[in-house]
């Protein structure tokens, strides 16, 4: 426990543009790893998208700051520029603001991850704690959605 909460606070403190250049350099190699299990581009940006979404889920809202870290990845599944209203709709529309699909959510999520390798588990987990904290605060709603992942 004391370790995850170090993490946390190292994330929390991370320099900006440490943090984007390390999101960056690790969702790239999330992506083509998830791709070539699902041997399709598109679904692998699907699947990293889902991730990241009930990442954001965890707090039941869709900040601004959350909205600017995931902009290119959403403009990739969907080819097109998505504004911050469509991605909030995004968001409603997968039921991610409502705790019973929220469930759901984070079981399917649960699931993929029992699927591939233990290193791309650590990978996919680290993106998503850092959503949980681009807005500088990783919440105890958060924390407890990183940890249904590790379980």
């Amino acid at each position: 426990m004391f370790e995850f909460d170090k993490l946390c606070k190292e994330i929390e403190e991370m320099d900006p543009q440490l943090f984007a250049e390390i999101f960056a350099a690790k969702s790239a190699n999330v992506i083509a790893a998830l791709s070539a299990i699902t041997n399709d581009a598109l679904d692998g940006m699907q699947l990293f998208l889902h991730f990241i979404l009930c990442s954001i889920a965890a707090d039941g809202k869709l900040a601004e700051e959350e909205y600017l870290l995931i902009k290119p990845a959403i403009e990739k599944v969907y080819q097109k520029q998505i504004t911050y209203e469509d991605a909030v709709e995004v968001f409603k529309n997968a039921g991610l603001d409502k705790p019973r699909e929220y469930k759901k959510a984070v079981d399917d999520m649960v699931n993929v991850l029992g699927m591939i390798s233990l290193d791309l588990q650590a990978e996919v987990i680290g993106l998503c704690l850092m959503v949980c904290a681009v807005d500088g605060k990783i919440s105890m709603k958060e924390k407890k959605w990183i940890k249904q992942l590790a379980r």
